[in-house]
C-alpha cells in the first residue's frame, strides 16, 4: 500500500466576519494534519491584496503552518508587485504562488498594466531576482482557456520553470487520466520540475460545474449525471467523499507524492479524503483564534 501523499491546503481571504471565522474554522480543522504548506489566494484583479497579506500572516504567525501566498501581476505596476513580495519576505514568508491573475470582473481580456509584469513569466523572473524564493507556478491539465494548444500550453509551462520556478501546482480536475496524459506531455517536453496535482472537494456541485466551465476543466458526463442523481436522492455528500477519494487514490497509486487541495474554506471533505488516504489526525488545534 502506497505511503499516504503529502498534503497542502488552499484557503481564500475573509471579506467578512462571518468569513473570517470559516477560514479559521478551516485552518484549525486541517492544521493537524501536518500540511508541508498552505496557500492563500489573491481575487480577481487583485482585489483582495490587503486581504491576503493579513490571511497569509496572520496564519502563518499564530499557527506556526508555512505560507505560500499568492501574488499576481494584474492592475499593479512592477514596484507594487515587488514591494507587496517584500513584505511576505519581511513576514517570514519566502514560499509564492505566482500568477499572472484574472482581470477584473468587468473586464473581458487580461491587459497588462503599462508599468507592471506583463506575463506570469516575467512575474516569477522579477521574483526570481528579488530573492531567493520558493515560487509555484499554475498548471492546466485540461488546457488553459487562452491557450492555442494544449502543446502551446505545457511550452508556457516550461518557460514558467525557466524562468526560476520551483514547480507547478495545477487547476483540478475531475478524472485522474486526465492528469496522467498531462505528466506524460511535461514528461515529453523535458520539464522535470515537481508538478502537484490539484483536487477539489465538491461542496456544491452545480456551483463547481459552473466553476469548471469557467476555467476550462473537462466534465465528465457520467460525474455530471451521477451528481444530479445523489442531490435528487440526498446523497450528494457521501459522492462528494467517494468521488475525492477515488481520483486521490488513483494519482496515490500511479506514484504521485503530494495532493493540493482547494478547500474553499470548507475542512470537512478535505479532511475526510485525507484521512481516508491514510493520514494521521491528532486533536485538533485549540490555541489559534
Amino acid at each position: 500500500m502506497p505511503r499516504p501523499p503529502k498534503l497542502s491546503f488552499e484557503f481564500f481571504p475573509p471579506r467578512s466576519v462571518d468569513a473570517s471565522f470559516r477560514l479559521w474554522d478551516a485552518v484549525k480543522g486541517l492544521a493537524p494534519l501536518g500540511p508541508e504548506f498552505v496557500s492563500v489566494t489573491y481575487g480577481a484583479g487583485g482585489t483582495t491584496r490587503k486581504l491576503t497579506q493579513e490571511a497569509a500572516c496572520a496564519i502563518g504567525g499564530r499557527t506556526g503552518l508555512d505560507v505560500a501566498a499568492h501574488l499576481t501581476c494584474v492592475e499593479a505596476t512592477r514596484a507594487e508587485t515587488l514591494s507587496v513580495a517584500q513584505s511576505y519576505l519581511d513576514a517570514g514568508i519566502n514560499r509564492l504562488v505566482a500568477l499572472r491573475g484574472d482581470p477584473p470582473k468587468t473586464v473581458t481580456n487580461f491587459t497588462p498594466h503599462p508599468d507592471g509584469f506583463a506575463s506570469s513569466v516575467e512575474l516569477v523572473s522579477g521574483l526570481r531576482e528579488l530573492a531567493d524564493f520558493e515560487i509555484w507556478v499554475g498548471a492546466y491539465p485540461d488546457t488553459h482557456p487562452e491557450a492555442a494548444s494544449a502543446g502551446a500550453d505545457i511550452d508556457w509551462l516550461k518557460r514558467k520553470l525557466d524562468a526560476g520556478a520551483h514547480g507547478a501546482i495545477t487547476q483540478f480536475f475531475f478524472d485522474a487520466d486526465t492528469f496522467f496524459r498531462f505528466r506524460d506531455r511535461c514528461c515529453a517536453a523535458g520539464i522535470t520540475a515537481p508538478i502537484i496535482p490539484g483536487l477539489m472537494p465538491i461542496e456544491n456541485w452545480r456551483k463547481a460545474r459552473n466553476f469548471a466551465q469557467r476555467c476550462g476543466a473537462n466534465i465528465p458526463a457520467e460525474l455530471d449525471q451521477a451528481f444530479e442523481t445523489a442531490i435528487r436522492d440526498d446523497r450528494h455528500d457521501l459522492l462528494a467523499i467517494a468521488q475525492a477519494t477515488e481520483l486521490a487514490s488513483a494519482l496515490v497509486d500511479a506514484g504521485v507524492e503530494h495532493l493540493h487541495f482547494y478547500t474553499l474554506n470548507r475542512f470537512e471533505l478535505t479532511r475526510d479524503v485525507a484521512i481516508a488516504l491514510g493520514a494521521p489526525y491528532p486533536q485538533p488545534l485549540r490555541n489559534v483564534a
